[in-house]
This record gives C-alpha cells, sequence and structure tokens, in this order.
C-alpha cells in the first residue's frame, strides 16, 4: 500500500494531509524518515510524528455541527478548541473531511477512511456544499451576478455558483451559496470582492447529507 494511503486508512488524515505529512519528514519507516510515496508492507513499523499508527478496523462516519471558535483540525499548538474534542468520546482516530474557518459554523464530516475523505473533499469530484450566509448591509442584482459568474480571488476565478436570496431586512440580507469547489475562506473572500460584509456564516449541506437540526456541538453517525 502506498505509505500516504496508509497513513489515511489509519485514521490520521486525509490523503492530501497525508502527503504533506510525508513531504515535511514527519513520518517513518522501520524508523527511517520518508520523503516519498513508496508502498509498505504488512509488516512494517510507520510512525507519524513519533507515534506508531496502524490500521483500524472500524470506519466512522459522523455529520458534526461545528460551533464557531473551534478549528477544524486534530489539534492546535496555540490551545484552541478543536472538533476532535467534540468527538473525543469515541474510541477511534477521527479527523474532519474538508474545513471550516475558526468562525463558520454548521455541517463538518468526521471519518477515519481515508479514502472516503479524499474523495469528498477532492475538487474533481465537485460535490456541492451548501451555504446559509448573513451579509450586510444590502445586496444588488450586480453584485450576485458576480457571486454567481466567478470573482478573481488571488489571481485566480473563482468557478461558477448558485447564489440566490434568502430573506431580505434593512440593512441585512440572507442569501444561499451553493459551491462545488472550496478555497480557503471562499465565501468571506468572494463577498468581500463585491463589497459585503458577512456577517454569520453556516454550512448547511455537503451533498445529499444535511444539517438539519443537529444541535451545535453534537454528531450523528451516517450509513
Amino acid at each position: 500500500m502506498r505509505i500516504n494511503k496508509y497513513i489515511a486508512s489509519c485514521g490520521i488524515c486525509s490523503r492530501r494531509r497525508a502527503d504533506e505529512l510525508v513531504k515535511s519528514g514527519a513520518v517513518t519507516v522501520n524508523g527511517v524518515i520518508v520523503t516519498d510515496f513508496a508502498d509498505i508492507a504488512e509488516n512494517d513499523t510507520v510512525t507519524v510524528n513519533g507515534e506508531i499508527i496502524g490500521l483500524q478496523k472500524t470506519k466512522y462516519y459522523l455529520a458534526l455541527n461545528k460551533p464557531e471558535g473551534y478549528i477544524t483540525s486534530v489539534g492546535d499548538d496555540r490551545g484552541r478548541p478543536a472538533v476532535t474534542d467534540l468527538v473525543s468520546d469515541l474510541n477511534a482516530r477521527i479527523f474532519p473531511v474538508g474545513r471550516l474557518d475558526f468562525n463558520t459554523s454548521g455541517l463538518l464530516l468526521m471519518t477515519n477512511d481515508g479514502d472516503f475523505a479524499n474523495l469528498i473533499a477532492h475538487p474533481s469530484t465537485h460535490v456541492p456544499k451548501v451555504y446559509r450566509v448573513t451579509v450586510r448591509p444590502g445586496v444588488t442584482e450586480e453584485q450576485l451576478t458576480r457571486l454567481a459568474v466567478g470573482v478573481e480571488i488571488d489571481g485566480r476565478m473563482t468557478a461558477p455558483a448558485s447564489v440566490r436570496v434568502l430573506e431580505q431586512q434593512p440593512g441585512r440580507v440572507v442569501l444561499e451559496f451553493v459551491l462545488h469547489e472550496g478555497r480557503n475562506r471562499q465565501i468571506r473572500n468572494m463577498c468581500e470582492a463585491v463589497g459585503l460584509e458577512v456577517a454569520r456564516l453556516k454550512r448547511t449541506a455537503i451533498g445529499a447529507v444535511k444539517l438539519g437540526m443537529l444541535p451545535q456541538g453534537r454528531f450523528r453517525d451516517l450509513t
């Protein structure tokens, strides 16, 4: 098995994050640091950041309602609460699929199945993600069109998106965004590019999985 797939299958992280760990020198095989993606044998001893890892037999698939004020990570050297703290009762290594910003709430998938995480998070699969976004002060048709067609962020255009008005009040508008890509702080940067301030941001669906009435900080099992 390829080393990055093995790390992901052990529930350490997604395969993409495993690639980064290997390149950074954080992985050893039989005591030797590896920085390429060679295959490993069944009886090889693999460590990540000095900790021996192994395959997990039970696969977990969770839908978590992430509150604001949590980082989407397996830990934080600055002591901030992480989403893994919310699933710590499970006797397994669980990691988040993709990311939600520190100040963004809503649906986050969590698993220990690296292949599943790679399938959901990879841009080539175009899994739609739905967000409820409260912006200020108001929104024009021109701004809605620009958001839907695409705006330039860091020298690259965003992919076409679906954007519609859900609620409109003086000084406040609630929008629904449907995205098929997941760039860092994408919605906040898109809104800033057209002159809108994001007051609140929540993800409500990933593909066919909906947040529903799941309380903040709680999770449910997925089939």
